[in-house]
């Protein structure tokens, strides 16, 4: 299993609209063979001091997913070719982490 972070930042304001088509690619995500864990996140503020400060056009993209291979057919697929057609002037830029449990 590896699990994947991807942190999205979205143009300001849009974060709402990013959401919207992000959630209409969820269901198709889940179908996916090798899909555990799909699903975006928000920042939350907390008050906790080791909490960095809160990103209002960031969504975080929380994947768990069963091999790279899978991962690899996963960004691929045609619905996530044409969720990224759809989203690519919402998005200003995308860091992934990919990790092994420890």
């Amino acid at each position: 299993m590896i699990y994947v972070i991807a942190t999205v930042d979205v143009v300001g304001g849009k974060r709402s609209d990013f959401l919207e088509e992000f959630r209409k690619v969820v269901p198709h995500v889940h179908k996916e063979a090798g899909c555990i864990e799909y699903g975006p996140a928000i920042d939350v503020d907390t008050g906790i001091p080791a909490q960095r400060l809160v990103r209002d056009d960031v969504v975080t993209i929380m994947e768990k997913w069963e091999s790279i291979e899978a991962l690899q057919t996963h960004l691929g697929a045609p619905h996530m070719k044409e969720y990224r057609s759809r989203v690519k002037d919402l998005v200003v830029g995308t860091e992934i982490r990919i990790l092994n449990p420890a």
